[in-house]
């Protein structure tokens, strides 16, 4: 009897969905959507979708944010993603762990009024999963939220970082490659010792000017009094 030649070989015939930016008109869509969730509320919802566009932060890095992550450094107000092991969560990667200015769109907005005294997370109505995934339940709700608003399977939260990247990447400025990896946590594209410690000591001066070239003209999602 003949083996079977593809025996060992394995075929996976999934699609995968390519993840893209947020148009203009989705943005404006977004303003006015009607969050409905038993726990999180439409405050939080609209302060992690804020973060997102004005910073381009991961959901687990939003998610995972500490009253303690945001600091003055520089005269600057920033969020710290960093290691926090006494809750066994870590940034995606050593890249991962940074400074990332807060756009004055988000203080103007209202992010730093989710500051509480004796608050250990910055936004306190996320849950864990039971997996331990801290907020897994709202992204569950925001692909509901699309889904319902008619946003194609290529729109998810993570499109929200996508969208950053691509406005950093094509705006018309002296901005350096390496200034925009660093407010996004990527890996340099060159792993050089110099590349590595040049990262390290990028004025946050520099960093803020990459997040403030942020514009967006059809999004105002206001953020609720508490």
């Amino acid at each position: 009897m003949s083996k079977n030649p593809w025996m060992k070989w394995s075929f996976n015939t999934t699609k995968e969905t390519d993840r893209r930016c947020w148009t203009d008109e989705e943005l404006a869509l977004l303003n006015e959507a009607q969050w409905e969730h038993r726990s999180i509320s439409r405050r939080t919802y609209a302060g992690m979708v804020n973060v997102a566009l004005y910073t381009g932060l991961r959901l687990g890095e939003i998610c995972n944010l500490r009253c303690q992550d945001i600091e003055n450094v520089q005269g600057v107000a920033c969020f710290q993603i960093r290691p926090h092991p006494e809750d066994g969560w870590s940034p995606k990667s050593a890249a991962g762990t940074r400074l990332v200015p807060i756009h004055s769109q988000l203080i103007k907005a209202g992010i730093l009024e989710f500051l509480k005294p004796d608050q250990h997370f910055l936004f306190p109505d996320l849950a864990n999963s039971t997996s331990g995934v801290r907020g897994a339940s709202f992204g569950q709700a925001f692909s509901k939220l699309k889904t319902k608003l008619g946003f194609p399977a290529e729109i998810t939260f993570h499109s929200f970082r996508h969208t950053v990247s691509t406005k950093l990447r094509n705006q018309d400025a002296s901005f350096r490659e390496l200034w925009i990896d660093r407010v996004l946590g990527h890996e340099a594209s060159h792993r050089s010792q110099g590349t590595m410690n040049y990262t390290s000591s990028i004025d946050v001066r520099n960093l803020q000017s990459v997040i403030e070239a942020l514009e967006f003209p059809s999004f105002r999602m206001e953020i609720p009094d508490a």
